[in-house]
């Protein structure tokens, strides 16, 4: 990643945290179980797709808090850190394989207790305005995490863990990067935790870090208990038995190739004009055929789509497509609140550079709006069935399509700025390198919430200088006070 002059991050210390007891571990006499009775949580088919990726990295930046030393703060965002994840107890487990000898293996998640990663950082040289008065990304933020640039199924191949955390302290904030195996949890999942910790800590601490606190009860805890048991079909066989024999022969080396990023807000009211213009153009046109309401985030994701391929400059009849996330949290019955696995599908939209190009904003959220509206219940139930015969995984490359394709993942429905750990609200997010090729487009909440929503665009460095001298497009940008030239 270029951009903004790199900063340094030290770690200082590098610790494991285990929730205690394990919960997986003890029976309900409080006795240690053996070895060999460890809970096992076997992985679904959305798990499963999902191990040849890199962890979800998403963290929040925090203003300085109270006059504390460091080692205060990091011990006290350790031990709520602790009590959280005696509520996400598997997340403190490790992720096996096991090869059957018949050419087939299967991976599931062990709940041995073994512990999350948990690191203490400084980067005494950047600052909050380094972050959020740039349009450009720096560099140094992609360092707030640990785990960097590891794929899902490398947890089980070198044992390593699948939750981890970082907090790193700058010249006047602090910064919480977490980072998460996709195959153990989504972003659903992964914002679950966050919000839970962040809870914890605040409800415990009131923002006031003092050495020796001890935490309070979080029976009643506001944000909700997961649900930590996985949902199957009913024909699936569980474990499921991929054609494989061993787990090697299904990781692809992702080529990382260079690109920047820039994190862009659109305010509540453009939104809104964005939204009023997409569906006034397909209205009563062949376009509005089948399709529902444009939603905001279709019309906000038209408009970038259309923007990057002017960027690129795309031939007109080039394919290009745009996969976008589509929740499968109450479109499929069975799926209980606060579920911990992933349940989640890729949706596509196609069409050529001169299609998106020319036929407007409406016609491009209307191709949006109809790959998400095809995954109904009947239809995602047969998938995994599918699955289970057919298995395929979801590799980045494929979803950047050298250069010619965008895909978003996350939601602007994640509570990020809810997570106040006691001493104020979140002043930013921002994403670690995982997942970063030439095309993601993570959405977030935006900042003000009330229906604004911000993109963090990855692209490459000349299409994204291209971007953000297209006016068009930044006409609907809210700007940061050092502006488009903020890097």
């Amino acid at each position: 990643m270029e951009g903004a002059p790199d900063g340094d991050v030290r770690v200082v210390s590098r610790r494991m945290v285990r929730s205690a007891p394990p919960p997986a571990t003890v029976n309900g006499n409080g006795c240690r179980l053996p070895k060999e009775e460890v809970e096992v949580i076997h992985l679904t088919p959305w798990d499963l797709r999902l191990i040849t990726i890199d962890y979800i990295q998403k963290g929040i930046l925090l203003p300085k808090p109270p006059v504390v030393s460091g080692d205060d703060l990091v011990n006290a965002l350790q031990a709520s850190f602790a009590r959280a994840l005696a509520r996400f107890y598997p997340f403190a487990g490790r992720l096996a394989a096991e090869e059957h000898g018949d050419g087939t293996v299967s991976v599931f998640l062990r709940c041995t207790g073994e512990g999350a990663e948990f690191v203490h950082a400084v980067a005494p040289e950047a600052s909050v305005s380094d972050i959020v008065s740039k349009l450009y990304t720096p560099p140094v933020v992609w360092k707030f995490y640990s785990l960097n640039e590891v794929l899902g199924a490398d947890a089980a191949i070198h044992q390593l863990p699948v939750l981890a955390a970082q907090v790193t302290e700058l010249a006047d904030g602090v910064f919480i990067g977490m980072t998460l195996n996709h195959s153990a949890g989504d972003g659903t999942a992964f914002w679950h935790f966050f919000n839970t910790w962040s809870e914890i800590h605040r409800r415990a601490f009131g923002g006031i870090i003092v050495a020796g606190d001890d935490l309070r009860d979080i029976a009643d805890l506001s944000t909700p208990p997961p649900s930590l048991g996985r949902w199957f079909v009913e024909t699936c066989p569980v474990p499921i038995p991929m054609p494989f024999s061993n787990l090697e022969q299904i990781v692809k080396p992702f080529e990382r190739t260079t690109v920047q990023e820039c994190f862009f807000t659109f305010s509540a009211a453009s939104v809104k004009n964005l939204k009023s213009q997409a569906n006034a153009e397909i209205a009563g046109t062949s376009a509005a055929a089948g399709a529902t309401t444009i939603s905001s985030l279709q019309a906000v994701l038209a408009h970038l789509w259309r923007a990057v391929c002017r960027a690129r400059r795309l031939p007109l009849d080039q394919a290009t497509f745009y996969s976008v996330v589509v929740g499968c949290r109450g479109r499929v019955s069975g799926i209980p609140p606060g579920y911990v696995g992933n349940a989640m599908v890729f949706g596509k939209a196609e069409a050529t550079a001169g299609e998106v190009e020319e036929k407007g904003l409406g016609w491009t959220a209307a191709l949006l709006n109809r790959a998400v509206a095809s995954f109904d219940e009947a239809t995602m139930r047969e998938s995994l069935e599918r699955w289970v015969r057919e298995p395929d995984f979801t590799y980045m490359g494929n979803l950047s399509s050298a250069g010619t394709a965008l895909v978003t993942g996350s939601s602007p429905r994640f509570d990020v700025f809810g997570n106040d750990f006691g001493w104020g609200k979140p002043v930013a997010v921002r994403s670690g390198a995982g997942n970063k090729a030439d095309g993601k487009a993570t959405v977030f909440e935006g900042p003000e919430k009330g229906g604004s929503v911000s993109l963090e665009v990855c692209i490459a460095p000349e299409a994204l200088e291209r971007l953000v001298a297209d006016q068009e497009f930044m006409d609907a940008v809210s700007l940061p006070a050092a502006g488009v030239k903020g890097r």
